[in-house]
């Protein structure tokens, strides 16, 4: 039994100075003061006190690309930036397309994961029958790549697209690119730079009009269906029109992403750190970028997310065209976004409500995301004020390095608890616990 004392919790919207206490795996009680014996109290007074981030989109490598990362490697990172479930993507090697490739990644997060779990069953252009499969209470989803990322996904045939759109009667999301713009893009770039290409050409392949292009039929199709669609990592200001804030999260039936490295980085980034942040969609000019945080502040925007996917600083290093996409930040989300809180942009209440209230509600998971009664004791503790600067020393990545290197923060989690137990102290940074991670399920009829 544990309480934590004094902190101010941060839960639904409000902000108040208070206890939690913590016994089985559960929070039993949250009150102004709360005394029990035999309890040890945690002193967090000064601290925040929010509901473990769970971020929705993840590539932690695991089957068949562990040079780069692993399942325990990027969970161990996680939990250091108070993340406590993650949701894996299935473009690992083999690419998890069958019942028995997703229960593999089940069975290595089981034995691996530092903090919950759950992972997209892939659909490709010839599984339906597996995909249909898959039981949507103890899957977080079926994921979709509309458009060519890492990995050999890509689903763009129509007829495809509308027998899963049409079939598939649990949440899609989706990867939203069109191809066909993306290949004719690069073509003409190739034939007019060849060699000199650069990650300053990036948004201009990956453009504006092929996420629209992609994302617009996605959602077309899903309206003609019914189909429960979640779009990921939006990053374009066209998009935006798409999603609707006229009705509770909870009653939508097209749910939208944005994540931290689109509201951070704009194009003029690629000067100075080149391919480190190339990743798929690009991230584009800054009056894409500035566009997003509004249609997050509004509810067009439902979850923040990091998308983190980690190469090895040798790949990065590749030409233009040859490198890989994606970047690794699940350590880091928090800071990105507690920086946009000092400056004023958005409130501590508004970023806990889209990494964690707002993931849980979307993905309807079953007793997560809320500093309440009876829900998992799945908590970060922050200390608002304390002064750090990401480093390599203090990357946890597998892959060794972040984009963000150099940031001087204000703020840091300093403590975790995953199921009641608490799997990170920053005062112990090396003792970060494993084994307390459960498979997170879903209230879906």
């Amino acid at each position: 039994m544990k309480i934590l004392k004094g902190g101010t919790i941060i839960n639904r919207g409000k902000s108040f100075i208070g206890d939690v206490l913590i016994d089985k795996g559960r929070i039993q009680l949250v009150a102004p003061s709360i005394s029990r014996a035999n309890a040890e109290e945690i002193n967090v007074e000064g601290k925040w006190v929010i509901p473990g981030i769970i971020d929705d989109q993840v590539h932690f490598r695991e089957p068949g690309l562990t040079h780069k990362a692993n399942i325990g490697t990027e969970s161990r990172a996680a939990v250091a930036g108070g993340v406590t479930t993650f949701m894996e993507m299935p473009n690992t090697k083999p690419n998890a397309l069958t019942q028995e490739l997703l229960q593999d990644k089940y069975d290595i997060a089981e034995k691996t994961a530092y903090c919950n779990y759950s992972f997209f069953m892939g659909a490709g252009n010839d599984n339906i029958e597996e995909v249909l499969k898959t039981d949507k209470r103890n899957v977080c989803g079926v994921k979709i790549f509309m458009g060519s990322s890492t990995g050999n996904m890509l689903v763009d045939n129509r007829v495809t697209l509308e027998n899963l759109f049409s079939k598939v009667d649990m949440l899609i999301a989706t990867h939203c690119e069109d191809e066909a713009t993306i290949r004719n893009n690069m073509k003409l770039f190739e034939e007019k730079y060849g060699d000199a290409l650069t990650a300053n050409h990036h948004p201009l392949i990956r453009d504006v009009e092929g996420c629209y292009l992609s994302s617009s039929m996605a959602v077309e199709m899903a309206k003609r269906y019914n189909t429960r669609l979640h779009i990921l990592h939006i990053s374009t200001a066209k998009e935006l029109d798409l999603f609707s804030n006229s009705i509770p999260l909870q009653n939508k039936r097209i749910t939208s992403e944005v994540c931290v490295h689109h509201l951070h980085f704009s194009a003029d980034d690629y000067d100075r750190l080149g391919n480190n942040i190339k990743c798929n969609p690009a991230i584009k000019s800054k009056e894409n970028r500035d566009a997003l945080l509004p249609a997050l502040l509004d509810d067009r925007l439902d979850i923040i997310a990091t998308d983190h996917a980690p190469h090895t600083m040798k790949e990065k290093a590749n030409p233009y065209s040859s490198a890989p996409s994606g970047l690794p930040l699940v350590q880091h989300s928090i800071n990105v976004m507690m920086e946009m809180v000092q400056e004023g942009k958005i409130s501590k209440e508004k970023v806990i409500e889209k990494m964690c209230h707002a993931p849980a509600e979307c993905f309807q998971i079953v007793d997560r995301g809320y500093i309440e009664e009876g829900y998992f004791a799945d908590i970060a503790v922050i200390d608002p004020y304390m002064k750090w600067t990401i480093s390599k020393e203090n990357v946890l990545y597998k892959c060794g390095w972040s984009p963000l290197e150099g940031k001087e923060c204000t703020g840091r989690v300093t403590a975790t608890f995953v199921n009641g137990e608490q799997v990170y102290d920053v005062n112990h940074f090396s003792s970060i616990k494993q084994g307390f991670g459960k498979r997170i399920t879903f209230d879906r009829k």
